[in-house]
């Protein structure tokens, strides 16, 4: 093991990898119940969904780790649900069969693309203050994420976005936020899992666990739904793939494809650059081998019955645990597999015990911005848009496109087009599609 996957080599230990694992597990848990949430709104089966988004987590996180050989989970990507059901499904009245369909078929397009080197060359094309800024948006995004999940930053008719007044959940959440920065700032061990472990207790007696609070009439922040469920594959092998290939639903396989490109090649670019997880050539690690992994997420997603896969970005609380080789995935690949059995026991880790780990993400990965020559404007401007427009669009997609864009505009308008890579405007092709 110490061999295979070159543990001392990257400098980390077994024990290291395998809270790193669990860390990076608990942060993307959710998605077992989220996504299924969301796709039995397309008329799916809840079960059903729950038992494809396990397989699709647990299949793709551990080629990951043994194939591609980092520590990046792989599991049903936000947004990309969103799509299948409210655009698709719902907006264009694609029956879910079909829909199925289509992500198979984008994942098919996915691994043509990856097997002939397109979405590497797309990588590589990526300017190195854009893979800063990006690396720092997505910390940015992270860190919303994690405040929102808490209920620290609420919707404001007024202001757009507001802060929300103390009550206990939020009580919780900042205590759980100290002591977590609190473990991390002192280097603790596993400080990550400690903080997620410490702040699930402490919903207990200041979040109210079990009832409703009469007082508030405040919700519990967990909800105990048992321990045991039985897995249902009645949606293995739904898709309508003859359906599914045809011009109607070409709008659909392309929404897909390019919202998955996107969200994974400046996933995999900002946790390289954030954690240093780059080759002797500076860049991204085993990055061929990683986006044929996610190509075959989608892939097998509309297999057995899910939205596309895609490389988390909530693994990056692993990373900061110490995790640095493909063990961290193998590790929460198989911590997913029981919850096939067991799924209801996620009821137990409230939103805001995550919460305290997505906030301190964004202070690790927003590191890579002091690279950035910010007196030179013409770099600095297009870095600073995407840093910004990815937590400000809520969004990892607009923010790079609009990077992308604005860059190859800069460059153009400012008489320095030989710096310009053809890679890089076949990319702002690909934005200005993805865009129309």
């Amino acid at each position: 093991m110490q061999s295979f996957f070159e543990i001392r080599k990257n400098g980390s230990t077994l024990h290291t990898e395998i809270i790193a694992g669990l860390s990076s597990f608990l942060a993307t848990a959710y998605i077992i119940v989220v996504n299924p949430s969301i796709l039995s709104q397309a008329g799916m089966p809840f079960s059903g969904v729950l038992t494809a988004t396990i397989l699709v987590s647990f299949f793709s996180s551990l080629m990951m780790g043994l194939y591609a050989r980092n520590p990046i989970l792989v599991a049903p990507g936000m947004g990309l649900n969103a799509f299948f059901t409210y655009s698709a499904v719902l907006g264009m009245k694609v029956p879910w069969q079909v829909a199925l369909g289509a992500v198979f078929w984008s994942g098919v397009a996915f691994l043509v693309l990856s097997l002939f080197n397109v979405r590497t060359l797309i990588v590589l094309s990526i300017p190195r203050p854009l893979r800063s800024a990006i690396a720092a948006g997505i910390g940015l995004f992270i860190t919303l994420i994690g405040f929102i999940n808490a209920g620290f930053i609420i919707h404001n008719p007024a202001t757009i976005v507001g802060i929300s007044p103390l009550n206990p959940a939020l009580i919780t959440f900042l205590v759980g936020l100290l002591v977590t920065a609190t473990l991390v700032t002192r280097q603790v061990k596993g400080a990550i899992l400690l903080g997620i472990l410490f702040t699930t207790l402490a919903a207990y007696p200041l979040g109210r666990w079990w009832g409703v609070d009469e007082a508030t009439a405040a919700a519990p922040l967990v909800n105990w739904q048992g321990a045991f469920s039985t897995p249902d594959f009645s949606l293995l092998f739904e898709l309508d793939l003859a359906n599914s290939f045809q011009l109607a639903i070409v709008p659909v396989i392309f929404a897909f494809v390019f919202t998955d490109m996107f969200d994974s090649v400046s996933t995999f670019v900002g946790l390289a650059e954030a954690a240093n997880l780059l080759d002797e050539e500076g860049e991204p690690r085993n990055i061929k081998r990683s986006l044929l992994t996610d190509a075959v997420a989608t892939t097998l997603a509309g297999l057995v019955g899910s939205s596309p896969g895609t490389a988390y970005i909530e693994s990056a609380v692993g990373i900061e645990a110490g995790g640095r080789t493909g063990l961290t995935a193998v590790v929460g690949a198989f911590l997913f597999l029981p919850f096939l059995f067991v799924a209801p026991l996620l009821s137990i880790i409230p939103a805001i015990a995550t919460a305290p780990a997505l906030v301190l993400v964004g202070v690790f990965m927003i590191r890579p911005v002091t690279k950035i020559n910010w007196q030179q404007l013409d770099e600095g401007i297009p870095a600073f848009l995407a840093m910004v427009l990815i937590p400000f669009t809520y969004s990892i997609s607009q923010g790079i496109i609009w990077g992308f864009l604005s860059y190859t505009a800069i460059k153009l308008v400012t008489g320095k087009s030989s710096e310009i890579r053809i890679g890089l405007l076949v990319i702002d092709a690909i934005c200005i599609l993805a865009l129309l």
